[in-house]
C-alpha cells in the first residue's frame, strides 16, 4: 500500500456532506512510487495528463434548481500529488447542496481546489449532457492484440521479463488491449481497463506484450503507477524514438481515470470508450 493511501478515506466508512467541503480532497505524494520505479521529479522520462471524468456532477442555481453536468479534469503528468479517488468524490458530493451563482463560478471554484490538492494547475471543462451525447463512444486506434493465442499463469506482479522483441527491426505501430485489470492497493478491489501503446522503435512480439499487460490481474496499484510501469518497461525494452502509453479505466463511483504518459509533448483528446 501506498504509505500515505492508508490514512486516506478509501476503504472507510464516510460521512456524506452535501455542502461545499474542500477539506475532503487528500492529495497522495506521487514520489513514493516514482522511487520504486528509479525516477525522481527532476528526472521524469515522461510527459502526459491524467484525465478524470466526473459523470456525477451536480450544484444548485440561486433559484434553488439543482444543474447536473459532466466535469472534465486534466491533471499535469508531473504534478508533485495524485488525488485519492474516495476523497475526489466526496468532494464532488459536496457541490450537490451548494449554489454557484455561475457556471464560470463553479469552475472557478473547481479549479482552486483541484490545483491546490495536485500541487499544480487543473485543466476544468464542465460539459452539458447533450454535448457528450453527441460525442458518442470511440475506438481504441491501431491493432487490437487480445485475440492472440497465449499462455500466462502467473498474475501476481508486472514481469517485464516476459517482453520481447526484435532488435533487428524498427517498425512504428500502435498496439491496444482491453485485458488491462489490476487492483486498488487499499481496498483490492478490481480497475478495469484498456490500454494503448503507440511507439517507433524495436519491433515488439505482440504476443509477449499481451501476457505482460495480463501479468498485471493480481497486481495492487494506483491507475497512474500501472501506466508509468508500462511506459518505463517498454522504453527500456524497445529504446523507442518516440513513445506513448496510455489506459482509459472503468469509473468506479462515478469517476474514471485516464493516465497519458509519453516521451514528448502530447495534447490528447479525452473520448469516451464503449466500457466507459
Amino acid at each position: 500500500m501506498h504509505p500515505a493511501a492508508e490514512h486516506s478515506p478509501l476503504g472507510k466508512s464516510s460521512e456524506y456532506i452535501a455542502t461545499y467541503s474542500p477539506e475532503q480532497l487528500f492529495p497522495i505524494p506521487r514520489t513514493a512510487k516514482w522511487a520504486e520505479l528509479g525516477v525522481t521529479a527532476q528526472t521524469l522520462p515522461w510527459q502526459g495528463v491524467d484525465y478524470w471524468n466526473c459523470f456525477e456532477l451536480s450544484w444548485l442555481l440561486p433559484s434553488g434548481k439543482p444543474v447536473v453536468a459532466i466535469g472534465e479534469f486534466a491533471i499535469p503528468a508531473d504534478s508533485p500529488n495524485i488525488i485519492e479517488s474516495k476523497s475526489f468524490k466526496l468532494y464532488l458530493n459536496s457541490l450537490n447542496q451548494t449554489v454557484f451563482a455561475s457556471l464560470g463560478e463553479l469552475q472557478a471554484c473547481l479549479e482552486k481546489d483541484l490545483s491546490a490538492a495536485a500541487g499544480k494547475p487543473v485543466g476544468v471543462k464542465v460539459r452539458t449532457l447533450a454535448e457528450v451525447e453527441a460525442q458518442g463512444v470511440t475506438a481504441l486506434p491501431g491493432l487490437c492484440i487480445d485475440a492472440l493465442d497465449v499462455a500466462i499463469s502467473n498474475y501476481e506482479q508486472p514481469q517485464p521479463e516476459l517482453l520481447r522483441c526484435n532488435p533487428e527491426r524498427v517498425v512504428e505501430e500502435t498496439l491496444h488491449s482491453h485485458l488491462l485489470k489490476s487492483n486498488c492497493p487499499v481496498t483490492g478491489q478490481p480497475d478495469w481497463g484498456s490500454v494503448v501503446v503507440e511507439y517507433k522503435g524495436r519491433a515488439l512480439d505482440h504476443a509477449s506484450l499481451l501476457t505482460y499487460l495480463i501479468s498485471f490481474r493480481q497486481h495492487a496499484d494506483f491507475h497512474e503507477q500501472c501506466v508509468e510501469r508500462i511506459y518505463l518497461d517498454l522504453k527500456n525494452l524497445l529504446q523507442p524514438e518516440h513513445l506513448t502509453v496510455y489506459a482509459r479505466y472503468v469509473r468506479r463511483g462515478g469517476l474514471d481515470i485516464n493516465p497519458y504518459r509519453s516521451t514528448g509533448a502530447i495534447s490528447p483528446k479525452n473520448v469516451r470508450l464503449v466500457r466507459q
